[in-house]
């Protein structure tokens, strides 16, 4: 149960297979300071939590994909209030969306960079020791799931099924289309 002085935000990470095993995460900058972060924000009214996700995928990054509905796990952090001057702490759940399209401008289109990293390296480049965890958890995950997907056992279709359903923690593999 989350304390009640934390705050909650809902974010994304956005991934796709890369050649041999690895797969590769986008990373945005911040507005505020330019670290590498995921795309995050506040839960959206009348949005499911890992649709509000995919919308801030969109919003933040420009990408578009197909959203797990169940998440990876939770980060914690301290969010800079406006006035600089005090924090709040907020807690991050975070939802995998496969990204299917990236688009050339989004609405924060200038105010953020984007850049694929491999997993283990975007687990460095974050600040956050939570988020680097999960990012670690996840890659794990995915490099299992890319190996049983390249033994040969019954259809190719199979296969490629339980990679997905391995590689999104075995939730709800009937994935949901961003928006």
């Amino acid at each position: 149960m989350v304390a009640k002085s934390l705050k909650t935000q809902i974010a994304a990470l956005p991934f796709r297979n890369a050649a041999g095993p690895d797969a590769e995460v986008l990373l945005i900058t911040s507005r505020d300071t330019g670290r590498w972060v995921i795309p995050k924000g506040w839960p959206m009214k009348g949005k499911k939590p890992y649709e509000a996700a995919a919308q801030e995928a969109w919003e933040e990054a420009g990408v578009i994909g197909r959203v797990v509905k169940k998440s990876l796990g939770h980060y914690d952090y301290d969010k800079a209030a406006p006035d600089r001057a005090s924090s709040v702490r907020c807690r991050v759940t975070v939802f995998p969306l496969a990204v299917e399209a990236v688009d050339t401008a989004w609405p924060e289109f200038g105010q953020r960079h984007r850049h694929w990293f491999p997993l283990s390296e975007a687990a460095n480049l974050v600040d956050e020791k939570e988020l680097s965890d999960l990012l670690v958890a996840f890659d794990l995950r995915h490099r299992r799931a890319r190996e049983k997907a390249e033994r040969p056992k019954g259809s190719a279709t199979k296969a490629l099924r339980r990679a997905a359903a391995a590689i999104l923690g075995k939730a709800d593999t009937d994935a949901t289309p961003a928006e």
